[in-house]
């Protein structure tokens, strides 16, 4: 239970228990979260029990004050209209959240729903080219996703399913059959995905011209699916460069899984599955021997299965993967990270999941993210018009060398180096994670390595100012805020307030799938700190306000820590 819901269950008691004794029948009480902390800290709307006590919304909120303001939890009561609204003793309030965030560290706000296990799968590469910006979406969102629901307790497997068949790997593939000279990464003194990527875009050039190369690509995806030894070693030789570079990038971004699957070992799954649904009349076979699913009565269009010459399409590779994953982990939930452009297919697949009588297809969820542009427009692999993971991040690490430069010569080169990649990899995540995930974004990295506004470097900063702060300060005696004679000021207030929104915004991340959650509550917390610390002493304090505000300052960071975990960010401690 958070700390900001125990204390407004304490009122929701003291104020039904209250209610219940001029009329048996009220059972409930509604309690509202005010715009703003001058309407208080709680809000009760008291037009629903005017019917039943038969006394107007007024009349009741004033015996409802009456009721209830020697409360010591109760700082002041205040009636606006119909409403309650409650302003909670700063100075309980206070210490119970700060001594707990102190003590608990890392762990406050964390909960614990182990018994409820979440696959949550993402990235999902190609191998016919290395990661570009869409996937460092891809990825973020689904690392994000991924603590975020373990944090808030649940039981998550983070699954990574490797596209590694088809006839766009073999187009990669043909292209250094063709002009390749069997040259190689080391060779040409080049990371292995790149490689394989440059002969992808090298087949898109070359077919332009020789439109041949079309039914010479499709000859070696039949090759292959026979096992013709050859085209099968050239095959390996392929994936293993492009999936070894795939994962130095994933490391160099922190990414991890705990689980890869190979389209190549999976995708015959489905065959069997769609052979029992036509045997139960749930699907139909055509004419040609083609098998498909009429999913029109659900407002979809009907969908092939099984083409004529038994060959299967990725939805069914689709179906038969998930129903594997449910036997093998009998998970609670499933989650698919994947681009806004599949929304239709996920549609599709829980349709007919459903219709298969698999009752755990209502807890399938496919959490769609927008496309990520450049600032002169859509990327295209084929054309080479992409921006790599690994050359944004080059890119993002020089300009933040660039700033460290400018701002501090006195860091060593080692503490430059490791500051830099922490602050190129903190603009590239949160820009990704600062929006709505569905929505289409631009990349701009000049925008995304400020440290004014809301960024990722600005929260970094952030955390390096009160670990600056903190250094400075020496030891410090927490002290026991129920206990001190002093009067907190409004920007000491909201950011109490602020702090206890953190488990709030944990819980509202996970209800809606969105990381977004996270980065407003870390903008909203660093700007209120920036604020209160530009405009209030601290070390230079009266002793006990000193000391009240260095323990405020820590537990600001300790959140802030927490919550940049929480989207694969790591704290700065000096800038």
């Amino acid at each position: 239970m958070s700390i900001r819901f125990n204390f407004i269950s304490q009122i929701d008691n003291l104020i039904l228990n209250y209610l219940k004794s001029l009329n048996d029948n009220i059972d409930n009480v509604v309690s509202e979260i005010p715009p703003s902390n001058d309407l208080g800290d709680i809000a009760y709307p008291m037009f629903k029990y005017a019917s039943i006590l038969k006394i107007k919304p007024f009349d009741i909120a004033t015996k409802v004050k009456e009721a209830i303001s020697n409360n010591p939890l109760i700082e002041k009561v205040d009636i606006k209209g119909a409403y309650l609204n409650i302003f909670l003793n700063k100075k309980i309030v206070t210490n119970t959240l700060i001594k707990e965030i102190l003590e608990k560290r890392g762990n406050f706000g964390k909960e614990n729903r182990k018994n409820i296990k979440v696959l949550i799968e993402f990235s999902s590469p190609n191998t016919n080219k290395p990661l570009h910006l869409g996937h460092c979406r891809n990825n973020v969102i689904g690392d994000a996703i991924s603590r975020i629901f373990d944090f808030y307790g649940y039981d998550v497997i983070k699954i990574n399913l490797i596209n590694d068949r088809g006839i766009h790997i073999c187009k990669s593939m043909l292209a250094y059959k063709l002009f390749g000279n069997n040259t190689t990464p080391e060779k040409e003194n080049k990371k292995s995905d790149h490689l394989v990527g440059d002969f992808y875009v090298l087949y898109a050039k070359e077919s332009s011209k020789n439109p041949e190369l079309e039914k010479l690509a499709q000859d070696l995806l039949i090759k292959w699916e026979n096992n013709d030894k050859e085209t099968v070693e050239l095959w390996k030789k392929m994936n293993k460069w492009a999936i070894d570079g795939i994962k130095e990038t994933y490391k160099r971004m922190g990414i991890n899984f705990d689980v890869f699957e190979y389209e190549s070992e999976v995708y015959q799954y489905g065959k069997e599955i769609v052979k029992e649904g036509l045997e139960k009349n749930v699907f139909y076979k055509e004419s040609d021997g083609s098998i498909w699913v009429n999913n029109e009565d659900v407002g979809l269009d009907k969908k092939v299965l099984l083409r004529s010459d038994g060959t299967s399409i990725y939805i069914t590779q689709d179906i038969g993967t998930i129903v594997n994953r449910s036997k093998k982990y009998n998970f609670d939930r499933m989650i698919y990270v994947v681009g806004s452009e599949q929304i239709y297919h996920f549609k599709t697949l829980f349709a007919i999941l459903k219709k298969l009588g698999y009752k755990w297809a209502d807890n399938c969820y496919h959490l769609s993210y927008g496309m990520v542009n450049l600032p002169d427009g859509k990327m295209k692999s084929r054309e080479g018009n992409v921006v790599d993971a690994d050359n944004l991040m080059d890119l993002l690490y020089k300009m933040a060398i660039d700033i460290i430069e400018e701002k501090n010569r006195e860091l060593t080169e080692d503490e430059k180096k490791e500051i830099a990649n922490k602050i190129s990899l903190a603009a590239l995540k949160y820009y990704l994670l600062n929006f709505s995930t569905i929505k289409d974004i631009t990349f701009i990295p000049e925008k995304s390595i400020s440290f004014d506004g809301n960024t990722g470097p600005y929260i970094q900063y952030t955390t390096a100012r009160i670990n600056s702060l903190l250094k400075k300060s020496g030891k410090y005696t927490f002290p026991e805020t129920k206990n001190l004679n002093y009067q907190f000021n409004i920007d000491e207030w909201n950011l109490i307030s602020q702090l206890l929104n953190f488990e709030e915004s944990i819980k509202k991340a996970v209800e809606n799938y969105s990381p977004l959650e996270i980065c407003d509550f870390l903008y909203n917390t660093s700007k209120l700190y920036n604020k209160f610390y530009h405009e209030y002493p601290i070390l230079t304090a009266d002793e006990e306000v000193r000391n009240f505000r260095l323990a405020l300052s820590e537990a600001i960071l300790q959140l802030l820590k927490n919550g940049l975990n929480l989207l694969g960010i790591e704290p700065v401690e000096k800038m």
